[in-house]
């Protein structure tokens, strides 16, 4: 039985952080044996918030360095820049002609980005970008999207766009399938604050820190405020420690758990005890990223490759599109 295929990708904004990790890089990793994955830089989908693209660059190689090193495999999932596969513009046109502005408007992400980033101005690229992650799965025939429940509104929406084209140029025999989302089984990691975790409220552990840093960043984790002194009894269900602790150090959360609520344990010791299991997952992957750091050309290459395989996916779909259009 032929392996179904799942697209996802992400924004290239430099290195990753431990919420990246969570949230997504480390489903791909986990997925890769089991589906055709491929995985896309969407550096397009940079410009929906911001123009500069003097980074871009660098951020793609820093990124797609973090990928390798966490053990995503180029042989068993092309990873490729967006912008380098023309298709990708040319079936977003073709798609923006199937969905009014009207849903485009009731997306629930969009609102909420236009609340939380305080954009007065919307771009039409901005209000259309689901209709180019549309495209972005769509063009590669991706069945499975692993994604967090907040990204179900935008797979609906590919959904949506796919039955459309079906129905108005191929009603007898679909050109696109209708994709179902993965959801990510530990979706959100929240930043060293409680807050959402992100590169811009400077709440991170990424995974390029060194350990001392990891350490330091930890030292300075929100706890139970109720928890001043180490006898003090503490809240574990809304300690942001014992949060990491159930995801990166799993085998001792029951007995972590014991030892907050009965002040057995003191905070200091139960970041130092997270920081030391950051530190084992972290440090293989640091070991190799040292390696892809010296030697870029490698990391180009993995991209040429993964373009070459994903041009030509891109191109077949391209021209069974057409022909459905009766364009060309």
């Amino acid at each position: 039985m032929a392996k179904k295929r799942i697209l996802s990708g992400m924004r290239p904004t430099g290195k990753l952080h431990l919420g990246n990790y969570v949230g997504a890089l480390e489903n791909w990793i986990n997925l890769q044996d089991q589906y055709e994955s491929y995985h896309l830089v969407a550096d397009y989908h940079v410009l929906t918030t911001d123009l500069s693209t003097d980074e871009i660059y660098n951020n793609t190689i820093e990124m797609v360095i973090d990928w390798l090193s966490a053990g995503l495999d180029p042989e068993k999932a092309p990873m490729f820049r967006q912008s380098k596969i023309k298709e990708h513009t040319e079936l977003f046109l073709l798609f923006s002609m199937l969905i009014t502005k009207a849903r485009l408007e009731r997306n629930p992400t969009l609102k909420e980005q236009v609340r939380d980033l305080n954009i007065e101005n919307l771009t039409y690229g901005h209000l259309g970008y689901p209709v180019l992650q549309a495209v972005d799965i769509l063009l590669y025939k991706g069945e499975v999207v692993p994604v967090g429940e907040d990204q179900l509104p935008h797979i609906e929406i590919t959904r949506e766009i796919a039955r459309r084209f079906n129905q108005q140029y191929s009603p007898d025999y679909p050109v696109f399938p209708e994709p179902e989302g993965k959801i990510t089984q530990f979706a959100r990691l929240p930043g060293l604050d409680g807050k959402r975790m992100s590169k811009s409220l400077g709440n991170t552990i990424f995974l390029s820190d060194a350990p001392e840093i990891v350490t330091q960043k930890l030292r300075k984790a929100v706890t139970d405020p109720l928890k001043v002194r180490k006898n003090d009894p503490g809240r574990p269900e809304i300690c942001l420690v014992f949060t990491y602790h159930q995801k990166f150090n799993s085998s001792e959360t029951k007995e972590i758990e014991n030892g907050c609520r009965s002040g057995l344990l003191g905070c200091v010791e139960c970041k130092l005890k997270c920081a030391s299991k950051i530190n084992e997952l972290l440090s293989p992957i640091l070991e190799i990223r040292r390696g892809y750091e010296n030697n870029l050309n490698k990391v180009i290459d993995v991209l040429i490759q993964g373009e070459s395989v994903a041009r030509k996916v891109a191109e077949t779909t391209m021209n069974e599109v057409h022909a459905k259009m009766k364009l060309g």
